[in-house]
């Protein structure tokens, strides 16, 4: 089986904060992502600031940040 042995010395506080600083680099590394990626599928005269995946991926990983902040 796992020997997880090693993670023992590690404080559930700061797992908490290795988790929040993962979800702050997965933010920003979807914020590098150009927006021609972005809004991929969408004809330039239909898009619209609804249409742009790196708003409902920011959105999403701040509602998760947020539950993992208050938990």
């Amino acid at each position: 089986m796992l020997n997880f042995d090693w993670l023992s010395g590690i404080s559930q506080e700061m797992a908490k904060n290795i988790f929040l600083a993962l979800f702050v680099l997965i933010a920003v590394l979807v914020l590098m992502i150009p927006n021609e990626y972005a809004y991929e599928g969408v004809e330039k005269e239909d898009r619209h600031w609804w249409n742009n995946l790196k708003i409902w991926s920011i959105f999403v990983l701040s509602i998760l940040f947020f539950i993992y902040y208050i938990f």
